[in-house]
């Protein structure tokens, strides 16, 4: 049975994993942000005063602001106003999404680029699938995607092959987990749930970037896999699917089997997914500037 596996990561794995790999620290501007983001009552002046200060978060939060996301007709040029119609929870998003992408450097910038901008644009796909679902925040989806997959340049970083290992998966057609299984002393949803845990970002979305590519995770009990995190696992596998079938690219994430799964767990039929794909194709030719 699947409860019977011991998922739990002992402090000789963790040990092994932070003395494999160097995982960032989480930037004071993001610590900044949080706690103002999480006060009871968020100081909106504040927030955009952290913002206005970083020359990328302000750029981020106007084009956020500004996206067919939030669906305002009209344009904002004012990081102040942009703040006000994302709300707190969406700020942090842009924080910890620029903050994110600045802390992984040593890694040639094409490559980068095309990685964040993938990532980028399944955060946005994910949310809109999550905004079609009840009990789902589109936020905790969208900042859960730009972390999940964190940990590949990390990866790429620090092992010589790992290329070679992501390309040789990629003309196989095989699972990338599976691959760094094989090859490498630990894994990307590994070091994912640690980088998250180390910035302090909700328990929740480590546990959801953790289990998201074991093939166990739907019938895994509560206390194992809380079921908001199955749900972020599964509007995220739903949209990569359809975003690697849409941008005709590889799906080295989910599988057949995953994605039936997160369909039949997201109560998603042929024709949601019709409508579905129809509002991606949307979002990505709205997103592609």
């Amino acid at each position: 049975m699947p409860h019977e596996k011991n998922y739990e990561l002992s402090h000789d794995d963790v040990q092994k994993v932070m003395s494999s790999i160097d995982i960032p620290a989480c930037p004071s501007v993001v610590l900044d942000a949080m706690k103002e983001a999480q006060k009871d009552e968020p100081d909106i002046n504040r927030l955009a005063g952290i913002i206005i200060n970083d020359a990328g978060l302000s750029a981020a939060t106007l084009k956020l602001a500004n996206s067919p996301l939030y669906g305002a007709s009209t344009r904002l040029s004012s990081v102040r106003r942009a703040v006000e119609r994302l709300g707190t929870k969406n700020i942090v998003c842009v924080v910890v999404a620029v903050a994110l992408r600045a802390s992984v450097t040593g890694l040639p910038a094409v490559w980068l680029e095309q990685f964040w901008q993938r990532t980028t644009l399944l955060a946005v796909v994910a949310s809109l699938i999550a905004r079609r679902q009840y009990g789902i925040s589109p936020d905790a989806v969208y900042t859960y995607s730009l972390f999940h997959n964190a940990a590949i340049p990390l990866m790429m970083r620090r092992f010589p092959n790992y290329g070679e290992v992501l390309e040789t998966a990629r003309r196989e057609g095989s699972m990338l987990v599976k691959a760094e299984g094989d090859f490498f002393p630990c894994t990307h949803p590994v070091i994912g749930s640690l980088l998250v845990r180390n910035w302090g970002l909700p328990t929740i979305l480590g546990q959801a970037i953790r289990f998201h590519h074991e093939e166990e995770a739907y019938d895994l009990p509560d206390a194992t896999l809380p079921g908001g995190a199955l749900s972020l696992i599964a509007v995220t596998q739903v949209a990569e699917r359809l975003l690697a079938e849409l941008l005709d690219d590889s799906d080295l994430e989910v599988g057949e089997q995953l994605f039936a799964k997160a369909l039949v767990y997201l109560a998603i039929t042929e024709g949601d997914l019709d409508d579905l794909r129809t509002r991606i194709a949307d979002a990505v030719a709205e997103n592609g500037d």
